[in-house]
């Protein structure tokens, strides 16, 4: 039978929060799809329920395949008194049962009992769609090419850290070599060289891709399709074309979008026009002839009535157009600079931040910068490194245990997992806190941005997803404008078109940046400078 991956009218809730909606999506046989959507948005809840780990509330999946379905978690847990062998022997559990098959019908077989000959041929068939041939071979590959290459085989899993467990987790499932993969956050814990060998094997390898990603580079590279699950409906939009295409088709939907702004306000003024003028534009009428005045007023009376037709019909579609107008699609995401940063213009004196040998114990080795209004900061380093740590400081949130910082002008801070308000107040008043206007200005400035829709401003902060609560952090940075941001991590949880738009505005920012992020493709494209960051153990190391 054909390998099949589909789903129709899924629907799932949490706790009271519909995360599915009547969801219908297929996988195309062959195809790699990419599941994308913010932090929150159900692509997990997705990938579970096609994977078969959770019933839907409502709906139903069909998984067909013959060659059988992998599934990797995003938090997939390893018993710790296992051994790597056990790991990997579990996970060719199924090829090796069938291999155990194939070769006690073989011996039948040799001893002329052809009873499990058709059986055999059928396993035959299983254990080469599967590289049965090749699965040791391919278990010393993906340790390889995944940065366990020495890793004993006798090593117990308890012992391994938490990358290591990850990355033998997805060797193990790579190893097995199902007909279909449905993969969630692959990339996660992984090297730049383990990031390349995953995405050139994924793209070589035969056989269905699932796979739930934030990282955009790995979806260029891997994805011909992408599936979006809209976080504030619960519903999926599928892209064709890969990350490009995705790209290619927001751009046409947004060019579609301000065309019917466009024609719906032609429109209006048009009818507008019409109902203002109409009765004016009639002319007195034809002069009366042979003093015909009987004649005359009843043409000017047919007149009158077809002049009032036609205001109606127009006031009647101006209220209709009224009833269901089109809005505005929203402006560009734009971060104002502040007061200082504008009054220093292209002469830009001095710094805005400056820093010198700031340290906090068992957190950050002593370090130093020195930022000028516009200028642009990328922090790279390893986890554990300090980064949050940094920023924290320079935001003044930390106070460190060594050196100083000095500030000029207003600092924003984006801290990477931002609580932009209390569990009961609406995001309305969340948006609102601290700032001087009545709840309409706030509304109408909170909707300018395109972040949320109107039904959604009296939902409480508390039962927002992370998502959500990223959006509303920086819909507080957007409202302020400010001579330095800094941003920790600030494409975590939001959609990639989002994250694109946010790119977009930073770039536009006349402020000056400092940025935390591990996004391979905001940091590829980044220009301006760096500041690599060592682990304190390192640092403790190298004195």
């Amino acid at each position: 039978m054909p390998t099949q991956i589909s789903a129709r009218d899924l629907t799932k809730s949490y706790g009271g929060r519909r995360v599915l909606d009547a969801v219908t999506c297929a996988f195309p046989t062959g195809g790699r799809t990419g599941i994308i959507g913010e932090n929150g948005s159900g692509k997990t809840t997705l990938l579970r329920l096609l994977a078969g780990d959770e019933r839907p509330d409502a709906g139903g999946v069909v998984r067909q395949a013959e060659g059988g379905i992998g599934y990797l978690p995003q938090d997939g847990q390893l018993a710790p008194a296992l051994t790597v062998a056990q790991v990997i022997d579990g996970a060719l559990g199924e090829l090796r049962a069938v291999e155990r098959r194939m070769r006690r019908l073989e011996a039948a077989l040799g001893r002329g009992d052809e009873t499990g000959l058709a059986e055999y041929g059928e396993l035959l068939t299983v254990f080469e769609l599967r590289g049965g041939y090749d699965a040791d071979a391919r278990v010393e590959r993906a340790l390889h090419g995944l940065g366990l290459r020495g890793l004993s085989h006798d090593r117990r899993v308890g012992s391994l850290s938490g990358g290591q467990r990850v990355r033998l987790g997805l060797a193990a499932l790579l190893s097995a070599a199902p007909e279909v993969l449905l993969l969630d956050e692959p990339t996660n814990h992984l090297d730049d060289n383990a990031l390349t060998w995953l995405q050139d094997h994924l793209v070589a390898r035969r056989g269905t891709l699932v796979t739930v990603s934030h990282d955009r580079v790995f979806l260029e590279r891997v994805a011909d399709g992408l599936l979006e699950v809209d976080a504030d409906r619960g519903t999926v939009v599928r892209y064709g074309n890969g990350y490009a295409g995705y790209l290619a088709e927001r751009a046409a939907a947004r060019r579609r979008w301000e065309q019917a702004r466009e024609d719906w306000e032609e429109e209006l003024a048009g009818h507008r026009r019409t109902a203002a003028t109409t009765a004016r534009r009639v002319a007195p009428g034809r002069a009366m002839k042979d003093g015909n005045k009987m004649a005359y007023d009843r043409h000017g009376g047919r007149v009158q009535q077809s002049v009032a037709s036609r205001v109606r019909n127009a006031e009647e579609r101006i209220r209709r157009l009224l009833a269901d107008p089109v809005p505005p699609p929203p402006e560009p995401l734009r971060f104002a600079p502040g007061a200082f940063a504008a009054a220093a213009g292209d002469a830009r004196p001095g710094t805005v931040l400056d820093a010198e040998g700031v340290a906090v114990a068992g957190r950050l080795a002593p370090v130093g910068l020195a930022l000028a209004p516009g200028g642009r900061l990328l922090v790279t380093g390893p986890n554990g490194s300090g980064k949050s740590t940094l920023l924290d400081v320079l935001a003044g949130v930390t106070e460190p245990d060594a050196g100083y910082v000095a500030r000029r002008g207003r600092v924003a801070y984006l801290p990477q997992d931002p609580l932009p308000g209390r569990p009961g107040e609406t995001l309305l008043a969340a948006f609102a806190h601290g700032r001087a206007g009545t709840p309409e200005e706030h509304a109408a400035r909170l909707l300018s941005y395109g972040l949320f829709a109107p039904e959604q401003l009296t939902v409480p902060v508390g039962g927002l997803s992370a998502g959500q609560r990223q959006r509303l952090a920086l819909a507080r940075l957007l409202a302020e404008p400010a001579d330095v941001l800094l941003l920790d991590e600030p494409t975590n949880h939001l959609s990639l078109g989002l994250v694109e738009e946010l790119e977009t505005a930073l770039d536009g920012y006349g402020g000056a940046l400092v940025v935390v992020s591990h996004d391979r493709l905001l940091r590829r494209r980044w220009r301006g400078e760096r500041l690599e960051l060592t682990r304190r153990d390192q640092y403790e190391e190298a004195r």
